[in-house]
């Protein structure tokens, strides 16, 4: 059974920082594609971050770059987001996703996905 688990979430004010962590299980996880995705009530998925199996290569959506870094530690089967300088805009519901074979920030791309964790920004 895959199961793919966020955590890290949770109220933090304008400018502050946090580190999601999305643990995996019941897949080769080092052989995936992972990504990280928000969404807001009423709007669609959007990407934020991805990166490549190997680390070698991550994608950043445009709001977010300076800001989140993406890593992943294969040995754990866990992958990171981490976001400073946060935003009110930054406010969503963040997910990660895992793909054996895609490779960008088109949430249609991926096939395993976590039920997300909460980041609420407050200014």
């Amino acid at each position: 059974q895959v199961q793919l688990v966020e955590s890290g979430g949770g109220l933090v004010q304008a400018g502050g920082s946090l580190t999601l962590s999305c643990i995996v299980s019941g897949l080769t996880f080092d052989l995936r594609t992972m990504g990280w995705f928000r969404q807001v009530p009423g709007k669609e998925r959007e990407g934020v971050s991805c990166i490549r199996w190997n680390g070698d290569s991550t994608l950043y959506e445009d709001s977010v770059k300076g800001r989140f870094t993406i890593s992943r530690d294969n040995a754990k089967n866990t992958l990171y987001l981490q976001m400073n300088r946060l935003k009110s805009e930054d406010t969503a519901m963040y997910f990660c996703a895992a793909d054996r074979l895609a490779y960008g920030l088109a949430p249609d791309a991926y096939t395993y996905w976590g039920q997300g964790t909460q980041v609420t920004v407050t200014s």
